[in-house]
C-alpha cells in the first residue's frame, strides 16, 4: 500500500482536518516536475552543456574548495525560520527558498509556503491538544485523590473527617492506611521545604510511589520507617492528622442513575456521599472508564504527532527526488528542533497512566492493566467456509438424475408438475429444492451463500403460488388475512437490516465514523457483510417457513393438522427471540444485547439518559410502526386461540383496535420523552421544536387509524389535515436539523459548507425523494385500499415497506451530518463524566 492511501487510513477520521494535506502537496510536486520536464532542454543545447561541464570539471582541479562551495550551495537551497509572535502563542516557521530565479522556481516557492502553512497547523494544533491533555490529567489527579480517600473512608468507616484536633481517630486506623496518612503529611512538609512556599496539597498517588521507591513495605508488619519521614512524624501528625480524607470534606458525588428506579430517587433526593462499599465501587468503575479513555487520547495524539513527521520526512523526500536538490536534511532537522519534535510531555503523561492504572485498577498486574489499556481489537471473522454440498447433493448430473426431479413418465422437469387435479401438486417443491441447492453451491462466503439461497426461495415461492393459482383460490383471503401479517413482519425487519447494511457499506466508503457515533466497542462493530448474513439467514428461515406452510395447507396429506400448520409463524417468532436472548457468546452477542439494552432504554424513557443510539434506534422504531402493529396480531390471533379455528376475530374487537392506536404511538411517545430529557439535561430550546414534531406527528396517526377503522368525512378530513402538518414539520427536520442541509449561504448551493458524496445531484434526489415517501399517508386518506394487483392487506404492506427505504436513505444522511459536527468540533472521543463534583 503507498504511503498516502496508509497515511488517510490511519488518521483519526474527526481529526482529518488537522493533518498535514499530503494529497495536495503531492499534486504541488507532480506540477513540479512536469515544468521541470517541459523545460527540458533540446539535444544540442545539452551538448553544449556537457562541454561546459567538461570544463568546469577541469577547472576545478585547480582549486581543491570549488566541490565543497558546490555541496554547500546545494544545502543553502532554502533557509527556514523562526517567527516570533507578539500575542505570546506558538511560534510559526516560515521557509525561504533561496533558488527562486531558476526554471520552475515559482512553483517551488509556492510548494515551500504550502509546506510551511501545514507544518504550522499540526504545530499549533498538537500543542492545543497536549494543553487540553495537562489539564485534564491534573483533573484526573484530583479525582483520584479524592478515590483513595473514600477508599480510605471505606476502609475505616470510624475515622472521623471532621476531628482535627482529636489523633485518637488516627490510631483506629489500620496500620495500613495509617502509615500511608503519615507518608502523605511528610512528604507534604518536605515538598513545602524544598519549593520555599506552601502547596495546596500533594497528590496521595506521590505518597505511594515514594514509598516504593525508598523500599517501604506497607502492610500490618511494624516496619523500619524512612528517617525523612520520621523526624517529621511527631511535628506533623496533630496538624496533618486528617490526612488526604480532608478531600472528601468538599466532594459532592455525581453518579449518574443506572436504573429507572434510583433515576427516580435521584429527582428526590440529591446525591451525597454515603461511604458504603457499593459507592466506592460505582465511583472505582468510572475513574476507571475514564482513565482508558483518557490514555486512547493520549494515544491517538502520539499517533497523529508521528503520522506527521513521517508525513513531513516522506514528502521532502519526494521533494529531493523531483528537484535534485538537497533541501530535507534543513527542513527535517527544522522539524526535530521544533515544539513537536522536542516535546515528549505526552510519552510522560502515557507512563504516568500506566503505572497508576496498573497500580489502582490491575492490582499491580501489568499484563492485565495494559490489556485494558490497549484493547485488541478482535479478530474479524470473515465468514469464508468450504462447503460439502457436492457431498450431499452430488455433482450436477447426479441431481438432475433425483428422483425429485423427474415427472410421472420419467422425463426431467424444470416446472411443477400438476396432476389431473389442478388444485392438487404432485411433487410441490421439488423442483424449489433443485434449484435452492443449484443456486447455493458456489459461493464463495456465508452471506451471498444465503443472499442465493434467499432468492431461490423467493422464486420457489412465486413459482409454487403460480401453479397452484393461490392468488384465485377459495383460501385466499383467509390467507391474506391471517396468515400474510404474521408473515410480513420477518419482511420489514429484513428489508431495514438489508437497508441498515447498505448505509454500514457507504459509511465505510466515506469515511464515517458510525463505530464511534454509535459507541461501540473497538473491534466489535459489524460490518456490511455481517449485518447481511443476519438478514439473509432471517429471510431463508422466513421462505423456508412459508414454502412449508403453503405445503402442508395444500398437501392433502398435512391438510388435516391445521393447527400444526398455523404454528409455524409463532415458532419462527420463538426461534428469533431464543436467538435475540442467547446468553451464550454465538451470533455476535455483544452487539445483540447492545441492540436489547437500547431497546429498554427507550422503552424506558425519559428515566434513562439519552444517547445517540438510543434516540437512532427510537426512530428506526418510528417506522416500524406496522411491524409492531403485527406484533400486536401475533397475540391477538395466538394468545385468543383463533389460530386453531383459521379464522381471526381480532379486527372486530374494540379492545384490539384500542390497542392498535397505543401501539402505534410508542416510538413516537419515546421520542418525545427523550427531547424533553436531554432539554431538561441540555437547555436547548430546539428540543422543544422536536419533541412538537413528534407529537404532531402522534395527532396524525390517531387521526389515520380512526379513519380508518370508522371511517366518516369529518375523520378524513381532520387525518388528511394533521397528516399534512405533520409532514411539512417532519420534512423541515429531516432536511434542515437532521440532514444539515438548505444552508442558503453555502458555497455548495442549497446544501452545506462539507460533503462526503462528491455529487451534489445525490443530496438534490435524496431530498425529493424523502418528500414523496413523506407523503404515503395519503393511501389511506385516499381510500386506496385495494387494486386488481394488490390485497388490502398487501397494500399497507408496501407503503410501509416505503417507509423503510426511506428512513434506510435518512440515516445515510444523518450520520453524515453528525460525522461532520465532530470533524468540525474535532470531537473524536467519548466524554466519560467524572464520579466526583468539587465545591469552591
Amino acid at each position: 500500500m503507498k504511503f498516502g492511501k496508509e497515511f488517510a487510513s490511519q488518521m483519526v477520521p474527526e481529526w482529518h482536518e488537522a493533518y498535514i494535506n499530503y494529497s495536495y502537496l503531492k499534486i504541488l510536486l507532480k506540477e513540479i516536475l512536469h515544468i521541470r520536464l517541459k523545460n527540458a532542454r533540446l539535444p544540442s543545447q545539452q551538448l553544449l552543456t556537457r562541454k561546459q561541464t567538461l570544463y568546469r570539471t577541469y577547472s576545478g582541479l585547480t582549486s581543491r574548495y570549488h566541490r565543497a562551495s558546490s555541496f554547500k550551495k546545494d544545502d543553502e537551497a532554502i533557509v527556514v525560520s523562526t517567527i516570533e509572535q507578539d500575542d505570546g502563542l506558538e511560534d510559526n516557521y516560515r521557509t525561504t527558498f533561496l533558488m527562486v530565479s531558476d526554471e520552475g522556481g515559482d512553483y517551488e516557492h509556492l510548494f515551500f509556503e504550502k509546506l510551511d502553512g501545514e507544518f504550522n497547523k499540526v504545530l499549533k494544533f498538537y500543542k492545543t491538544k497536549e494543553e487540553e491533555m495537562i489539564k485534564e490529567a491534573e483533573k484526573l489527579s484530583k479525582q483520584m485523590d479524592a478515590l483513595i480517600a473514600l477508599r480510605v473512608k471505606v476502609d475505616c468507616p470510624k475515622f472521623d473527617l471532621n476531628d482535627s484536633e482529636d489523633n485518637a481517630s488516627s490510631a483506629e486506623l489500620s496500620s495500613h492506611w495509617q502509615r500511608l496518612l503519615q507518608a502523605h503529611a511528610a512528604l507534604r512538609e518536605k515538598n513545602e521545604e524544598e519549593s520555599g512556599q506552601r502547596k495546596s496539597r500533594v497528590s496521595f498517588m506521590d505518597v505511594i510511589d515514594e514509598l516504593e521507591k525508598n523500599n517501604w513495605e506497607v502492610g500490618t508488619k511494624p516496619v523500619k520507617e524512612p528517617k525523612s519521614l520520621a523526624n517529621k512524624e511527631r511535628e506533623n501528625n496533630a496538624r496533618h492528622a486528617r490526612g488526604p480524607t480532608e478531600v472528601l470534606d468538599n466532594v459532592k458525588i455525581n453518579l449518574e442513575p443506572e436504573t429507572p428506579a434510583s433515576t427516580l430517587k435521584n429527582v428526590l433526593k440529591k446525591n451525597e456521599l454515603s461511604f458504603s462499599k457499593k459507592e466506592l465501587i460505582k465511583v472505582t468503575e468510572r475513574m476507571r472508564l475514564a482513565f482508558v479513555e483518557f490514555y486512547q487520547k493520549l494515544r491517538f495524539l502520539k499517533s497523529y504527532c508521528f503520522l506527521n513527521q513521517l508525513a513531513l520526512s516522506k514528502i521532502m523526500k519526494k521533494y529531493d527526488k523531483v528537484t535534485s536538490r538537497q533541501a530535507s536534511r534543513a527542513y527535517l532537522e527544522m522539524v526535530d528542533k521544533s515544539y513537536i519534535g522536542r516535546s515528549d510531555k505526552v510519552l510522560v503523561l502515557m507512563e504516568r497512566v500506566e503505572a497508576t492504572f496498573i497500580k489502582h485498577f490491575a492490582n499491580g498486574n501489568r499484563h492485565k492493566g495494559m490489556r485494558t489499556l490497549r484493547p485488541q481489537k478482535t479478530k474479524r471473522e470473515k465468514h469464508r467456509v468450504t462447503y460439502f454440498l457436492v457431498l450431499l447433493i452430488g455433482d450436477d448430473e447426479t441431481l438432475v438424475n433425483t428422483p425429485y426431479l423427474r415427472g410421472i413418465d420419467g422425463s426431467v422437469s424444470n416446472v411443477p408438475i400438476v396432476s389431473e387435479h389442478p388444485s392438487t401438486l404432485i411433487i410441490p417443491n421439488q423442483t424449489a429444492i433443485a434449484s435452492f441447492f443449484l443456486t447455493c453451491r458456489k459461493i464463495p462466503n456465508v452471506e451471498s451463500f444465503f443472499s442465493g439461497c434467499s432468492l431461490a426461495l423467493l422464486v420457489a415461492l412465486i413459482l409454487i403460488v403460480h401453479a397452484r393459482d393461490v392468488l384465485q383460490s377459495e383460501g385466499r383471503e383467509r390467507y391474506m388475512e391471517n396468515i400474510f401479517p404474521l408473515y410480513s413482519f420477518f419482511g420489514y425487519i429484513v428489508l431495514h437490516m438489508v437497508m441498515f447494511a447498505g448505509n454500514i457499506y457507504y459509511w465505510k466508503r466515506f469515511r464515517v465514523n458510525y463505530a464511534f457515533i454509535f459507541g461501540f466497542k473497538p473491534g466489535t462493530e459489524l460490518g456490511y457483510r455481517e449485518v447481511l448474513l443476519l438478514s439473509s439467514g432471517l429471510s431463508v428461515l422466513t421462505l423456508a417457513a412459508v414454502l412449508s406452510n403453503l405445503d402442508m395447507d395444500m398437501d392433502p396429506r398435512t391438510r388435516s393438522f391445521q393447527a400444526l400448520t398455523e404454528l409455524v409463524p409463532l415458532g419462527l417468532v420463538i426461534v428469533l427471540l431464543l436467538i435475540m436472548f442467547c446468553p451464550f457468546d454465538i451470533i455476535y452477542r455483544e452487539n445483540r444485547f447492545f441492540f436489547i439494552k437500547c431497546i429498554w432504554h427507550c422503552l424506558c424513557a425519559p428515566l434513562y439518559k439519552v444517547t445517540l443510539p438510543d434516540f437512532f434506534l427510537a426512530d428506526q422504531l418510528t417506522s416500524q410502526v406496522q411491524a409492531i402493529r403485527n406484533l400486536l396480531f401475533y397475540v391477538c390471533y395466538y394468545g385468543w386461540g383463533d389460530f386453531k379455528r383459521r379464522s381471526s376475530s381480532c379486527r372486530q374487537s374494540s379492545v384490539f383496535q384500542t390497542f392498535y392506536i397505543i401501539v402505534a404511538l410508542i416510538p413516537y411517545w419515546s421520542r418525545c420523552l427523550q427531547c424533553a430529557r436531554r432539554l431538561v439535561e441540555e437547555g436547548d430550546s430546539s428540543h422543544i421544536i422536536n419533541g412538537l414534531k413528534y407529537f404532531s406527528t402522534i395527532i396524525a396517526v390517531v387521526m389515520r387509524t380512526t379513519y380508518d377503522l370508522k371511517k366518516g368525512f369529518n375523520w378524513k378530513i381532520m387525518a388528511a389535515v394533521t397528516s399534512f402538518i405533520a409532514t411539512i414539520f417532519s420534512t423541515y427536520w429531516d432536511v434542515i436539523k437532521d440532514w444539515g442541509l438548505l444552508q442558503h449561504n453555502s458555497r455548495n448551493p442549497w446544501l452545506r459548507e462539507k460533503l462526503l458524496v462528491p455529487y451534489k445531484s445525490v443530496y438534490y434526489v435524496a431530498m425529493i425523494v424523502n418528500v414523496v415517501l413523506r407523503l404515503a399517508w395519503m393511501q389511506s386518506v385516499l381510500d386506496l385500499n385495494e387494486t386488481s394487483l394488490l390485497h388490502r392487506r398487501a397494500l399497507p404492506a408496501v407503503v410501509a415497506s416505503m417507509e423503510i427505504i426511506r428512513r434506510g436513505m435518512w440515516n445515510f444522511f444523518r450520520l453524515e451530518n453528525e460525522h461532520l459536527n465532530n470533524v468540525g468540533k474535532y470531537r473524536a472521543f467519548k466524554s466519560v463524566p467524572l464520579p466526583f463534583n468539587f465545591r469552591g
